[in-house]
């Protein structure tokens, strides 16, 4: 990242940000940006200007964000954590300079690593909320790609049920194959690669990933695996390739007609199968593996219990399971995603830490074996995914629209900045189906796959 200006210009910001920010109007009332300069305690790292004439913050900033209209205050106003911001940003009342909207992530680590907001005392509490004015702190309806509050998910049905997870998996997973080929690229996969070297590209870490996971599961030609979440069917045709039959199955109408073209396509249809269907409707058992790449995110913590006993059931004795999902860096914090994650990106999604991961593993019957953390490869596989929008920025916001495009480059990286800094993590752990008198088979004493 370019830094700011060095240290003989310092005077010469403070002096344009003290002077630069409106002061209060005769009333007694801040301006917009005397507002947020109150709140980041005077220390501005980015240059802010609003409609009402006001600015403030460090005149040759690197980054700028213009509030260009009331709807946008409104919005910051009565939007709880990150999500007024979001939807400022996306419904086009807040504007960012200094970064492509496709990979906004140099303003988000200049605003993480050097904006911090203070409480204000009640009376300026008080003060604050007069300048706003009471009109904007009513709220009005979101940018129209913004998902129902939990509340109203309700209709849907409980929580995880099989209607509402499949209502969830629509509104991100369904938004176009070929804005996701854009963004993902050939191996059209939505989930964290494994880098085998830092200038491997994209497609390498991808495919790096599927060899990798296929090792951990010890599989050969004849055998049977079970891909959960299957997204658009990577992993069904990497097995399939190399002889093993395949069942994937997605909750995403769109993922399995593209992942049947695709197999049909490498003549693959006498070994690979991609099912639209809700993994729990799986029949068969007997399978060798179960893969599950990026699906319990969506399952919800308190089903950990249920979905491991599923997966056990569908494997034979001896059977290897391969979980592969982010994660947080702890135990402890209510796993339900909240803001601009839940309205915009993973409705009802959950992430807990690898601990109760290995725990409700262990409790449904598995023996694990392995586990491992690939948090700066997400970190790398998002830099990448976020380099593909801004290469075919056009051709996305021609196909799904300017608020959705900008919606993905603010999640991606923002996603990059927490998988950098640790706020979120990605795990991949190894079980196995244990026979009725403990033992697992003829496995080897140390891992056996190349890392």
């Amino acid at each position: 990242m370019t830094s700011f200006k060095d240290d003989a210009a310092t005077t010469q910001r403070d002096r344009a940000t003290a002077t630069d920010a409106a002061a209060p109007a005769h009333d007694g009332r801040l301006t917009l940006a005397g507002i947020l300069e109150t709140l980041a305690g005077g220390r501005l790292p980015i240059r802010f200007t609003a409609y009402d004439g006001s600015s403030a913050g460090p005149a040759d900033a690197r980054f700028r964000l213009d509030l260009v209209s009331p709807r946008g205050t409104t919005y910051l106003a009565t939007g709880r954590g990150d999500l007024g911001l979001a939807r400022a940003y996306i419904a086009g009342d807040l504007e960012a300079h200094g970064v492509h909207p496709g990979d906004p992530y140099e303003l988000l680590r200049a605003l993480a690593d050097d904006l911090v907001f203070t409480r204000p005392s009640p009376a300026m509490m008080a003060k604050l909320v007069r300048s706003v004015g009471v009109r904007h702190l009513r709220p009005i309806a979101p940018p129209p790609q913004e998902a129902r509050p939990r509340w109203r998910r309700a209709a849907a049905g409980l929580r995880h049920s099989k209607a509402r997870d499949a209502e969830a998996i629509h509104h991100h997973y369904d938004v176009s194959n070929t804005f996701y080929e854009w963004v993902l690229g050939p191996s059209m996969t939505y989930t964290c690669a494994c880098y085998p070297r830092p200038d491997a590209t994209l497609d390498e870490a991808q495919e790096n990933k599927y060899r990798l996971v296929f090792d951990k599961l010890r599989l050969s030609p004849g055998d049977r695996l079970l891909d959960v979440g299957c997204g658009w069917g990577g992993m069904v045709r990497y097995a399939a390739r190399r002889g093993v039959r395949a069942v994937g199955v997605t909750l995403s109408e769109q993922q399995a007609a593209w992942a049947r073209r695709a197999i049909a396509d490498e003549g693959l249809d006498d070994l690979a199968e991609v099912r639209f269907a809700d993994y729990r409707d799986v029949a068969e058992s007997g399978f060798d593996a179960v893969s599950s790449i990026g699906l319990l995110e969506h399952i919800g913590v308190r089903n950990y219990p249920s979905y491991f006993e599923f997966l056990r059931a569908r494997l034979r004795p001896g059977g290897m399971l391969l979980n592969h999902c982010i994660t947080r860096p702890e135990n402890r914090t209510d796993p339900a995603a909240h803001g601009f994650i839940d309205r915009y990106v993973f409705p009802d999604g959950e992430l807990t830490g690898s601990g109760r991961i290995i725990s409700a593993a262990q409790d449904g019957g598995f023996e694990v074996l392995h586990e491992e953390n690939l948090r700066p490869h997400y970190a790398m596989t998002l830099r990448d995914w976020c380099a593909n929008l801004v290469a075919h920025w056009d051709e996305a916001v021609a196909d799904v629209g300017l608020p959705t495009a900008k919606i993905w480059g603010l999640y991606m990286a923002g996603s990059r900045l927490a998988f950098e800094q640790g706020g979120i993590q990605l795990h991949q752990v190894l079980a196995v189906r244990p026979h009725d008198d403990g033992g697992v088979g003829d496995l080897p004493l140390r891992p056996w796959w190349t890392p």
